[in-house]
């Protein structure tokens, strides 16, 4: 993305490992009020132990994210967070992904996990079928 400078990102959450990771993306979405999704994301993704209610709190907290804050955030938007986890599923469930990550670039469904150089065509096969379609 950053070499390319024409590429959107537009990442959803998609809680497939059962309830701890809903409950990790909740909590993640629920950093979104107060601006930290990111910082969020990156510390719940970036662990390789199981997490636990008590652990995503941790992390979460050591990202600078404000613990008791998002606590109230995700009882009071507790609807639109769960929304918005439901209408991931339908899409992702709709797309017929199996798995994360997975990635949709232009028009084609990409499963799985990518090396630069596959990504680089794959983005280039997409802008290649966007041009001929125009």
């Amino acid at each position: 993305m950053q070499d390319d400078g024409k590429l959107r990102l537009v990442m959803k959450d998609w809680p497939i490992l059962g309830p701890v990771s809903v409950t990790a993306s909740r909590v993640a979405l629920a950093c979104k009020f107060q601006g930290k999704y990111e910082k969020a994301h990156d510390a719940l993704i970036g662990v390789s132990s199981r997490l636990s209610e008590p652990r995503i709190y941790e992390l979460i907290a050591g990202a600078g994210v404000d613990v008791d804050r998002v606590k109230k955030d995700l009882e009071t938007n507790a609807k639109a967070i769960d929304g918005m986890l439901a209408r991931n599923n339908d899409t992702a469930e709709g797309l017929g992904f199996r798995g994360t990550p997975s990635f949709i670039v232009g028009k084609f469904r990409v499963p799985g996990v990518l090396t630069i150089d596959q990504f680089e065509q794959v983005i280039a096969d997409a802008r290649k079928a966007q041009a001929s379609k125009g």
